[in-house]
């Protein structure tokens, strides 16, 4: 039944990645691989979903009051003027807004650029819209915007640019500098932009997150997309938006009606109170998850990995494998998970694009610390365990 299926469909065939992620779960490794918290949620917004289940609000539903609360921080953080009643879509997570977001925009054989590496429901959101993924790659080790190359990579054809800042998986958080060159050539070329923003409250060491929209001559081209997820440690809630100019907020919304109607009820109303929670709320964030990010580091430089780039943002850390390890990233997070007990990402599912240095897409190894300090803690001790008198992992 194979030829039944579509095209688009049969393009999308199980990853290394998934493969590993139930490898993981066999062994019961201690993952630092998937970006969900394993700590509880902030207790005010599970009695703001607790309180809305008793009250049984279950059924299909729109809560404006998170377009409101929305605007005013947009207005607040960016300095954009958005209509809380035309431009805001509330969807089932960031991951339904973006789909949307591509599905409204994209047409068949569109070229849409991607900054490789890059989170892979990009890429495979662009195939099933009939869009072409361009890829412009990222220079290591800071992960820098080559802005020629960047530039050689328009055609005729480009429709839009995706900005995904903070940067999953690397951390970067893209410079003021490199934000007004994308700017810049999204106005010369007169394609939009769609930014994902979900790590927006979470950066380190006094970096700060722009919106590509609050640039000059952009908020009319930008879609932004986020979400409750990261924020507020609630990945399964599901609840996320996309900001858009009017028209473009109607196409999406008609589409994220036709798939799923609404996002879920009771988490909407949560929303609300996650969003109108006290500014003490997003500084101690920060300092919690940059504490985490050093402990991190550290630990993957004591068993011999090279850390060339601090993250900037997210909650990953990007660790370049010792050149004297001459297996691959797959092959290392395979026995990583059944030696040591620790599972993480392979950085291969994350590059896309042609790299000139081919090796380059299998060197990288992506750890989440979004983790308990218990849970960091053990995997501390687990891959201290297997160190060797030479003070590398004995693989």
């Amino acid at each position: 039944m194979e030829r039944k299926l579509s095209k688009a469909s049969r393009s999308l065939t199980p990853s290394a990645i998934q493969e590993l992620s139930h490898l993981a779960q066999r062994c019961g490794a201690i993952n630092l691989a998937e970006g969900f918290p394993d700590f509880p949620a902030p207790p005010h917004i599970k009695r703001a979903a607790v309180a809305a289940i008793n009250a049984d609000l279950n059924q299909y539903r729109h809560v404006q009051g998170i377009c409101n609360q929305l605007a005013v921080m947009m207005k607040q953080n960016h300095g954009l003027d958005v209509n809380a009643l035309t431009d805001f879509v509330i969807c089932c997570g960031q991951s339904e807004a973006f789909a949307a977001t591509i599905l409204a925009t994209i047409d068949q054989g569109d070229e849409v650029l991607l900054f490789d590496p890059a989170y892979e429901t990009y890429e495979s959101c662009i195939i099933l819209a009939g869009g072409i993924p361009i890829n412009v790659p990222l220079e290591p080790p800071h992960w820098t915007l080559n802005v020629d190359k960047f530039m050689k990579s328009f055609t005729s054809r480009t429709k839009a640019v995706v900005l995904n800042s903070p940067h999953n998986p690397t951390g970067k958080v893209f410079s003021k500098e490199e934000l007004e060159a994308i700017a810049a050539a999204c106005c010369q070329m007169d394609c939009l932009a769609i930014t994902d923003e979900v790590y927006e409250y979470i950066t380190f060491d006094l970096q700060k997150h722009i919106s590509l929209a609050s640039l000059p001559k952009m908020q009319e081209r930008t879609i932004i997309t986020s979400s409750l997820s990261k924020t507020f440690s609630v990945t399964g809630w599901r609840i996320g938006w996309a900001c858009a100019p009017t028209t473009i907020a109607s196409a999406i919304k008609n589409i994220h009606v036709r798939i799923t109607d609404s996002a879920p009820s009771p988490f909407q109303e949560a929303a609300l109170a996650a969003l109108q929670s006290p500014p003490g709320y997003f500084k101690s964030l920060k300092a919690e998850y940059e504490a985490r990010r050093d402990f991190v580091i550290q630990m993957l430089s004591d068993v011999g990995f090279q850390i060339s780039f601090k993250p900037q943002g997210s909650v990953f850390v990007f660790a370049e494998l010792p050149k004297n390890w001459l297996v691959s990233d797959i092959e290392f997070v395979k026995v990583l998970i059944e030696k040591a007990g620790v599972a993480a990402v392979p950085g291969c599912g994350f590059f896309h694009g042609d790299i000139d240095a081919q090796n380059l897409q299998t060197r990288y190894v992506r750890f989440a610390f979004c983790k308990g300090i218990e849970t960091l803690n053990a995997a501390a001790r687990k891959l201290r365990d297997i160190v060797g008198s030479t003070g590398h992992l004995r693989l």
